[in-house]
């Protein structure tokens, strides 16, 4: 008897959020089409989320433009915080950084997925609009990161942000770049952030697990899509000993020193194998990881299907997670 494909084996409820993804771009997933159309696909799939939901007026935000790295332009951040919190003293901060493959997404793409962050835990959030491969290849998306979070540490005051409970947040791509600015952070004497959460990782531009070459037709996130992603950002330097480990973490010879990590996934994603080596890697450094893997689970399952049982686990589990690290004492941590 031969074992079930991939496909069959997804969570039912989020097999159908595939499905209406599938209608809009095709069975293979926006990478049906050249970077610029998946940019303007995935723009418009956000619009339409957005437009659904109710008013919010619990949440206020507002955008600015703050120095970026030492030799690069001005960064956009959109910054969050509880609309009651103004005299609620000094608020955890977290570090928002969307995903997207490296080659799209934005502070827009990822504004639904803020505002209930922003709610659930109590905090001030920054998320930072980074430049995108592949018209800004690496260094440039990770190095803007850490300037956002440089940037975040110097103005813990004017911020609200307690500069010890400053926690990193990001998925897929953004938890690539996530994890590359805790290493750069940890080598380059800066902010220590107190958490790090890493949803579904996108860390080894190898690409030589037996997940990466497992999923490649469910049509999210790809055998396919992963590796013009990796192209994109490293160009020929993709698979190569040219990669730095703040573009592709897992390639880190040491992960001592790295703050405490959440790391979740499902067991049908590209990235589950890299992310499980990856965590580890971790424990074996000696830094506190709790790590989720969700049978049934894709790569992004949880945006697709929101209101699915398995979604609603998983965004409970990570808030949780949160809180727990960044309200139950204060974590070590703050600017060096």
């Amino acid at each position: 008897m031969s074992n079930p494909s991939p496909t069959d084996r997804i969570d039912p409820e989020t097999r159908q959020g595939l499905r209406n993804l599938h209608a809009l771009t095709g069975p293979g997933g926006l990478i049906n089409f050249d970077i610029p159309r998946q940019r303007e696909l995935y723009e418009e799939m956000n619009r339409a989320a957005l437009a659904a939901l109710p008013p919010n007026d619990r949440v206020r935000y507002e955008d600015l433009i703050v120095p970026g790295p030492a030799d690069g332009p001005e960064l956009n951040v959109r910054i969050y915080r509880p609309a009651d919190g103004t005299d609620a003293g000094t608020l955890p901060g977290i570090l928002y950084i969307h995903g997207g493959g490296m080659i799209t997404g934005s502070v827009l793409t990822d504004h639904r997925q803020v505002l209930p962050l922003v709610e659930a835990v109590g905090a001030v959030v920054v998320s930072v609009d980074y430049r995108l491969a592949p018209e800004h290849p690496d260094p440039a998306p990770v190095e803007d990161c850490y300037a956002a979070l440089l940037w975040m540490s110097r103005n813990a005051s004017s911020l609200g942000i307690d500069p010890g409970r400053l926690a990193l947040y990001g998925g897929s791509a953004g938890g690539g770049l996530a994890a590359g600015v805790a290493l750069l952070a940890r080598d380059r004497g800066g902010p220590r952030p107190a958490f790090q959460m890493l949803p579904y990782p996108m860390l080894d531009d190898r690409n030589t697990t037996p997940s990466s070459h497992e999923i490649t037709d469910i049509g999210i996130w790809d055998r396919a899509a992963n590796l013009q992603g990796w192209q994109s950002l490293l160009g020929d330097r993709i698979g190569t000993d040219r990669v730095s480990p703040y573009a592709a973490p897992a390639r880190a010879d040491d992960l001592g020193g790295l703050p405490p990590t959440y790391l979740d996934v499902g067991d049908l994603d590209l990235f589950r194998d890299e992310d499980l080596i990856y965590a580890s890697r971790l424990m074996q450094a000696g830094v506190p990881v709790e790590l989720h893997v969700y049978p049934g689970g894709i790569h992004a399952g949880e945006l697709l299907a929101p209101d699915a049982e398995l979604s609603t686990r998983i965004t409970d589990y990570r808030m949780t997670a949160l809180n727990r690290a960044l309200h139950s004492s204060r974590a070590p941590g703050g600017p060096q």
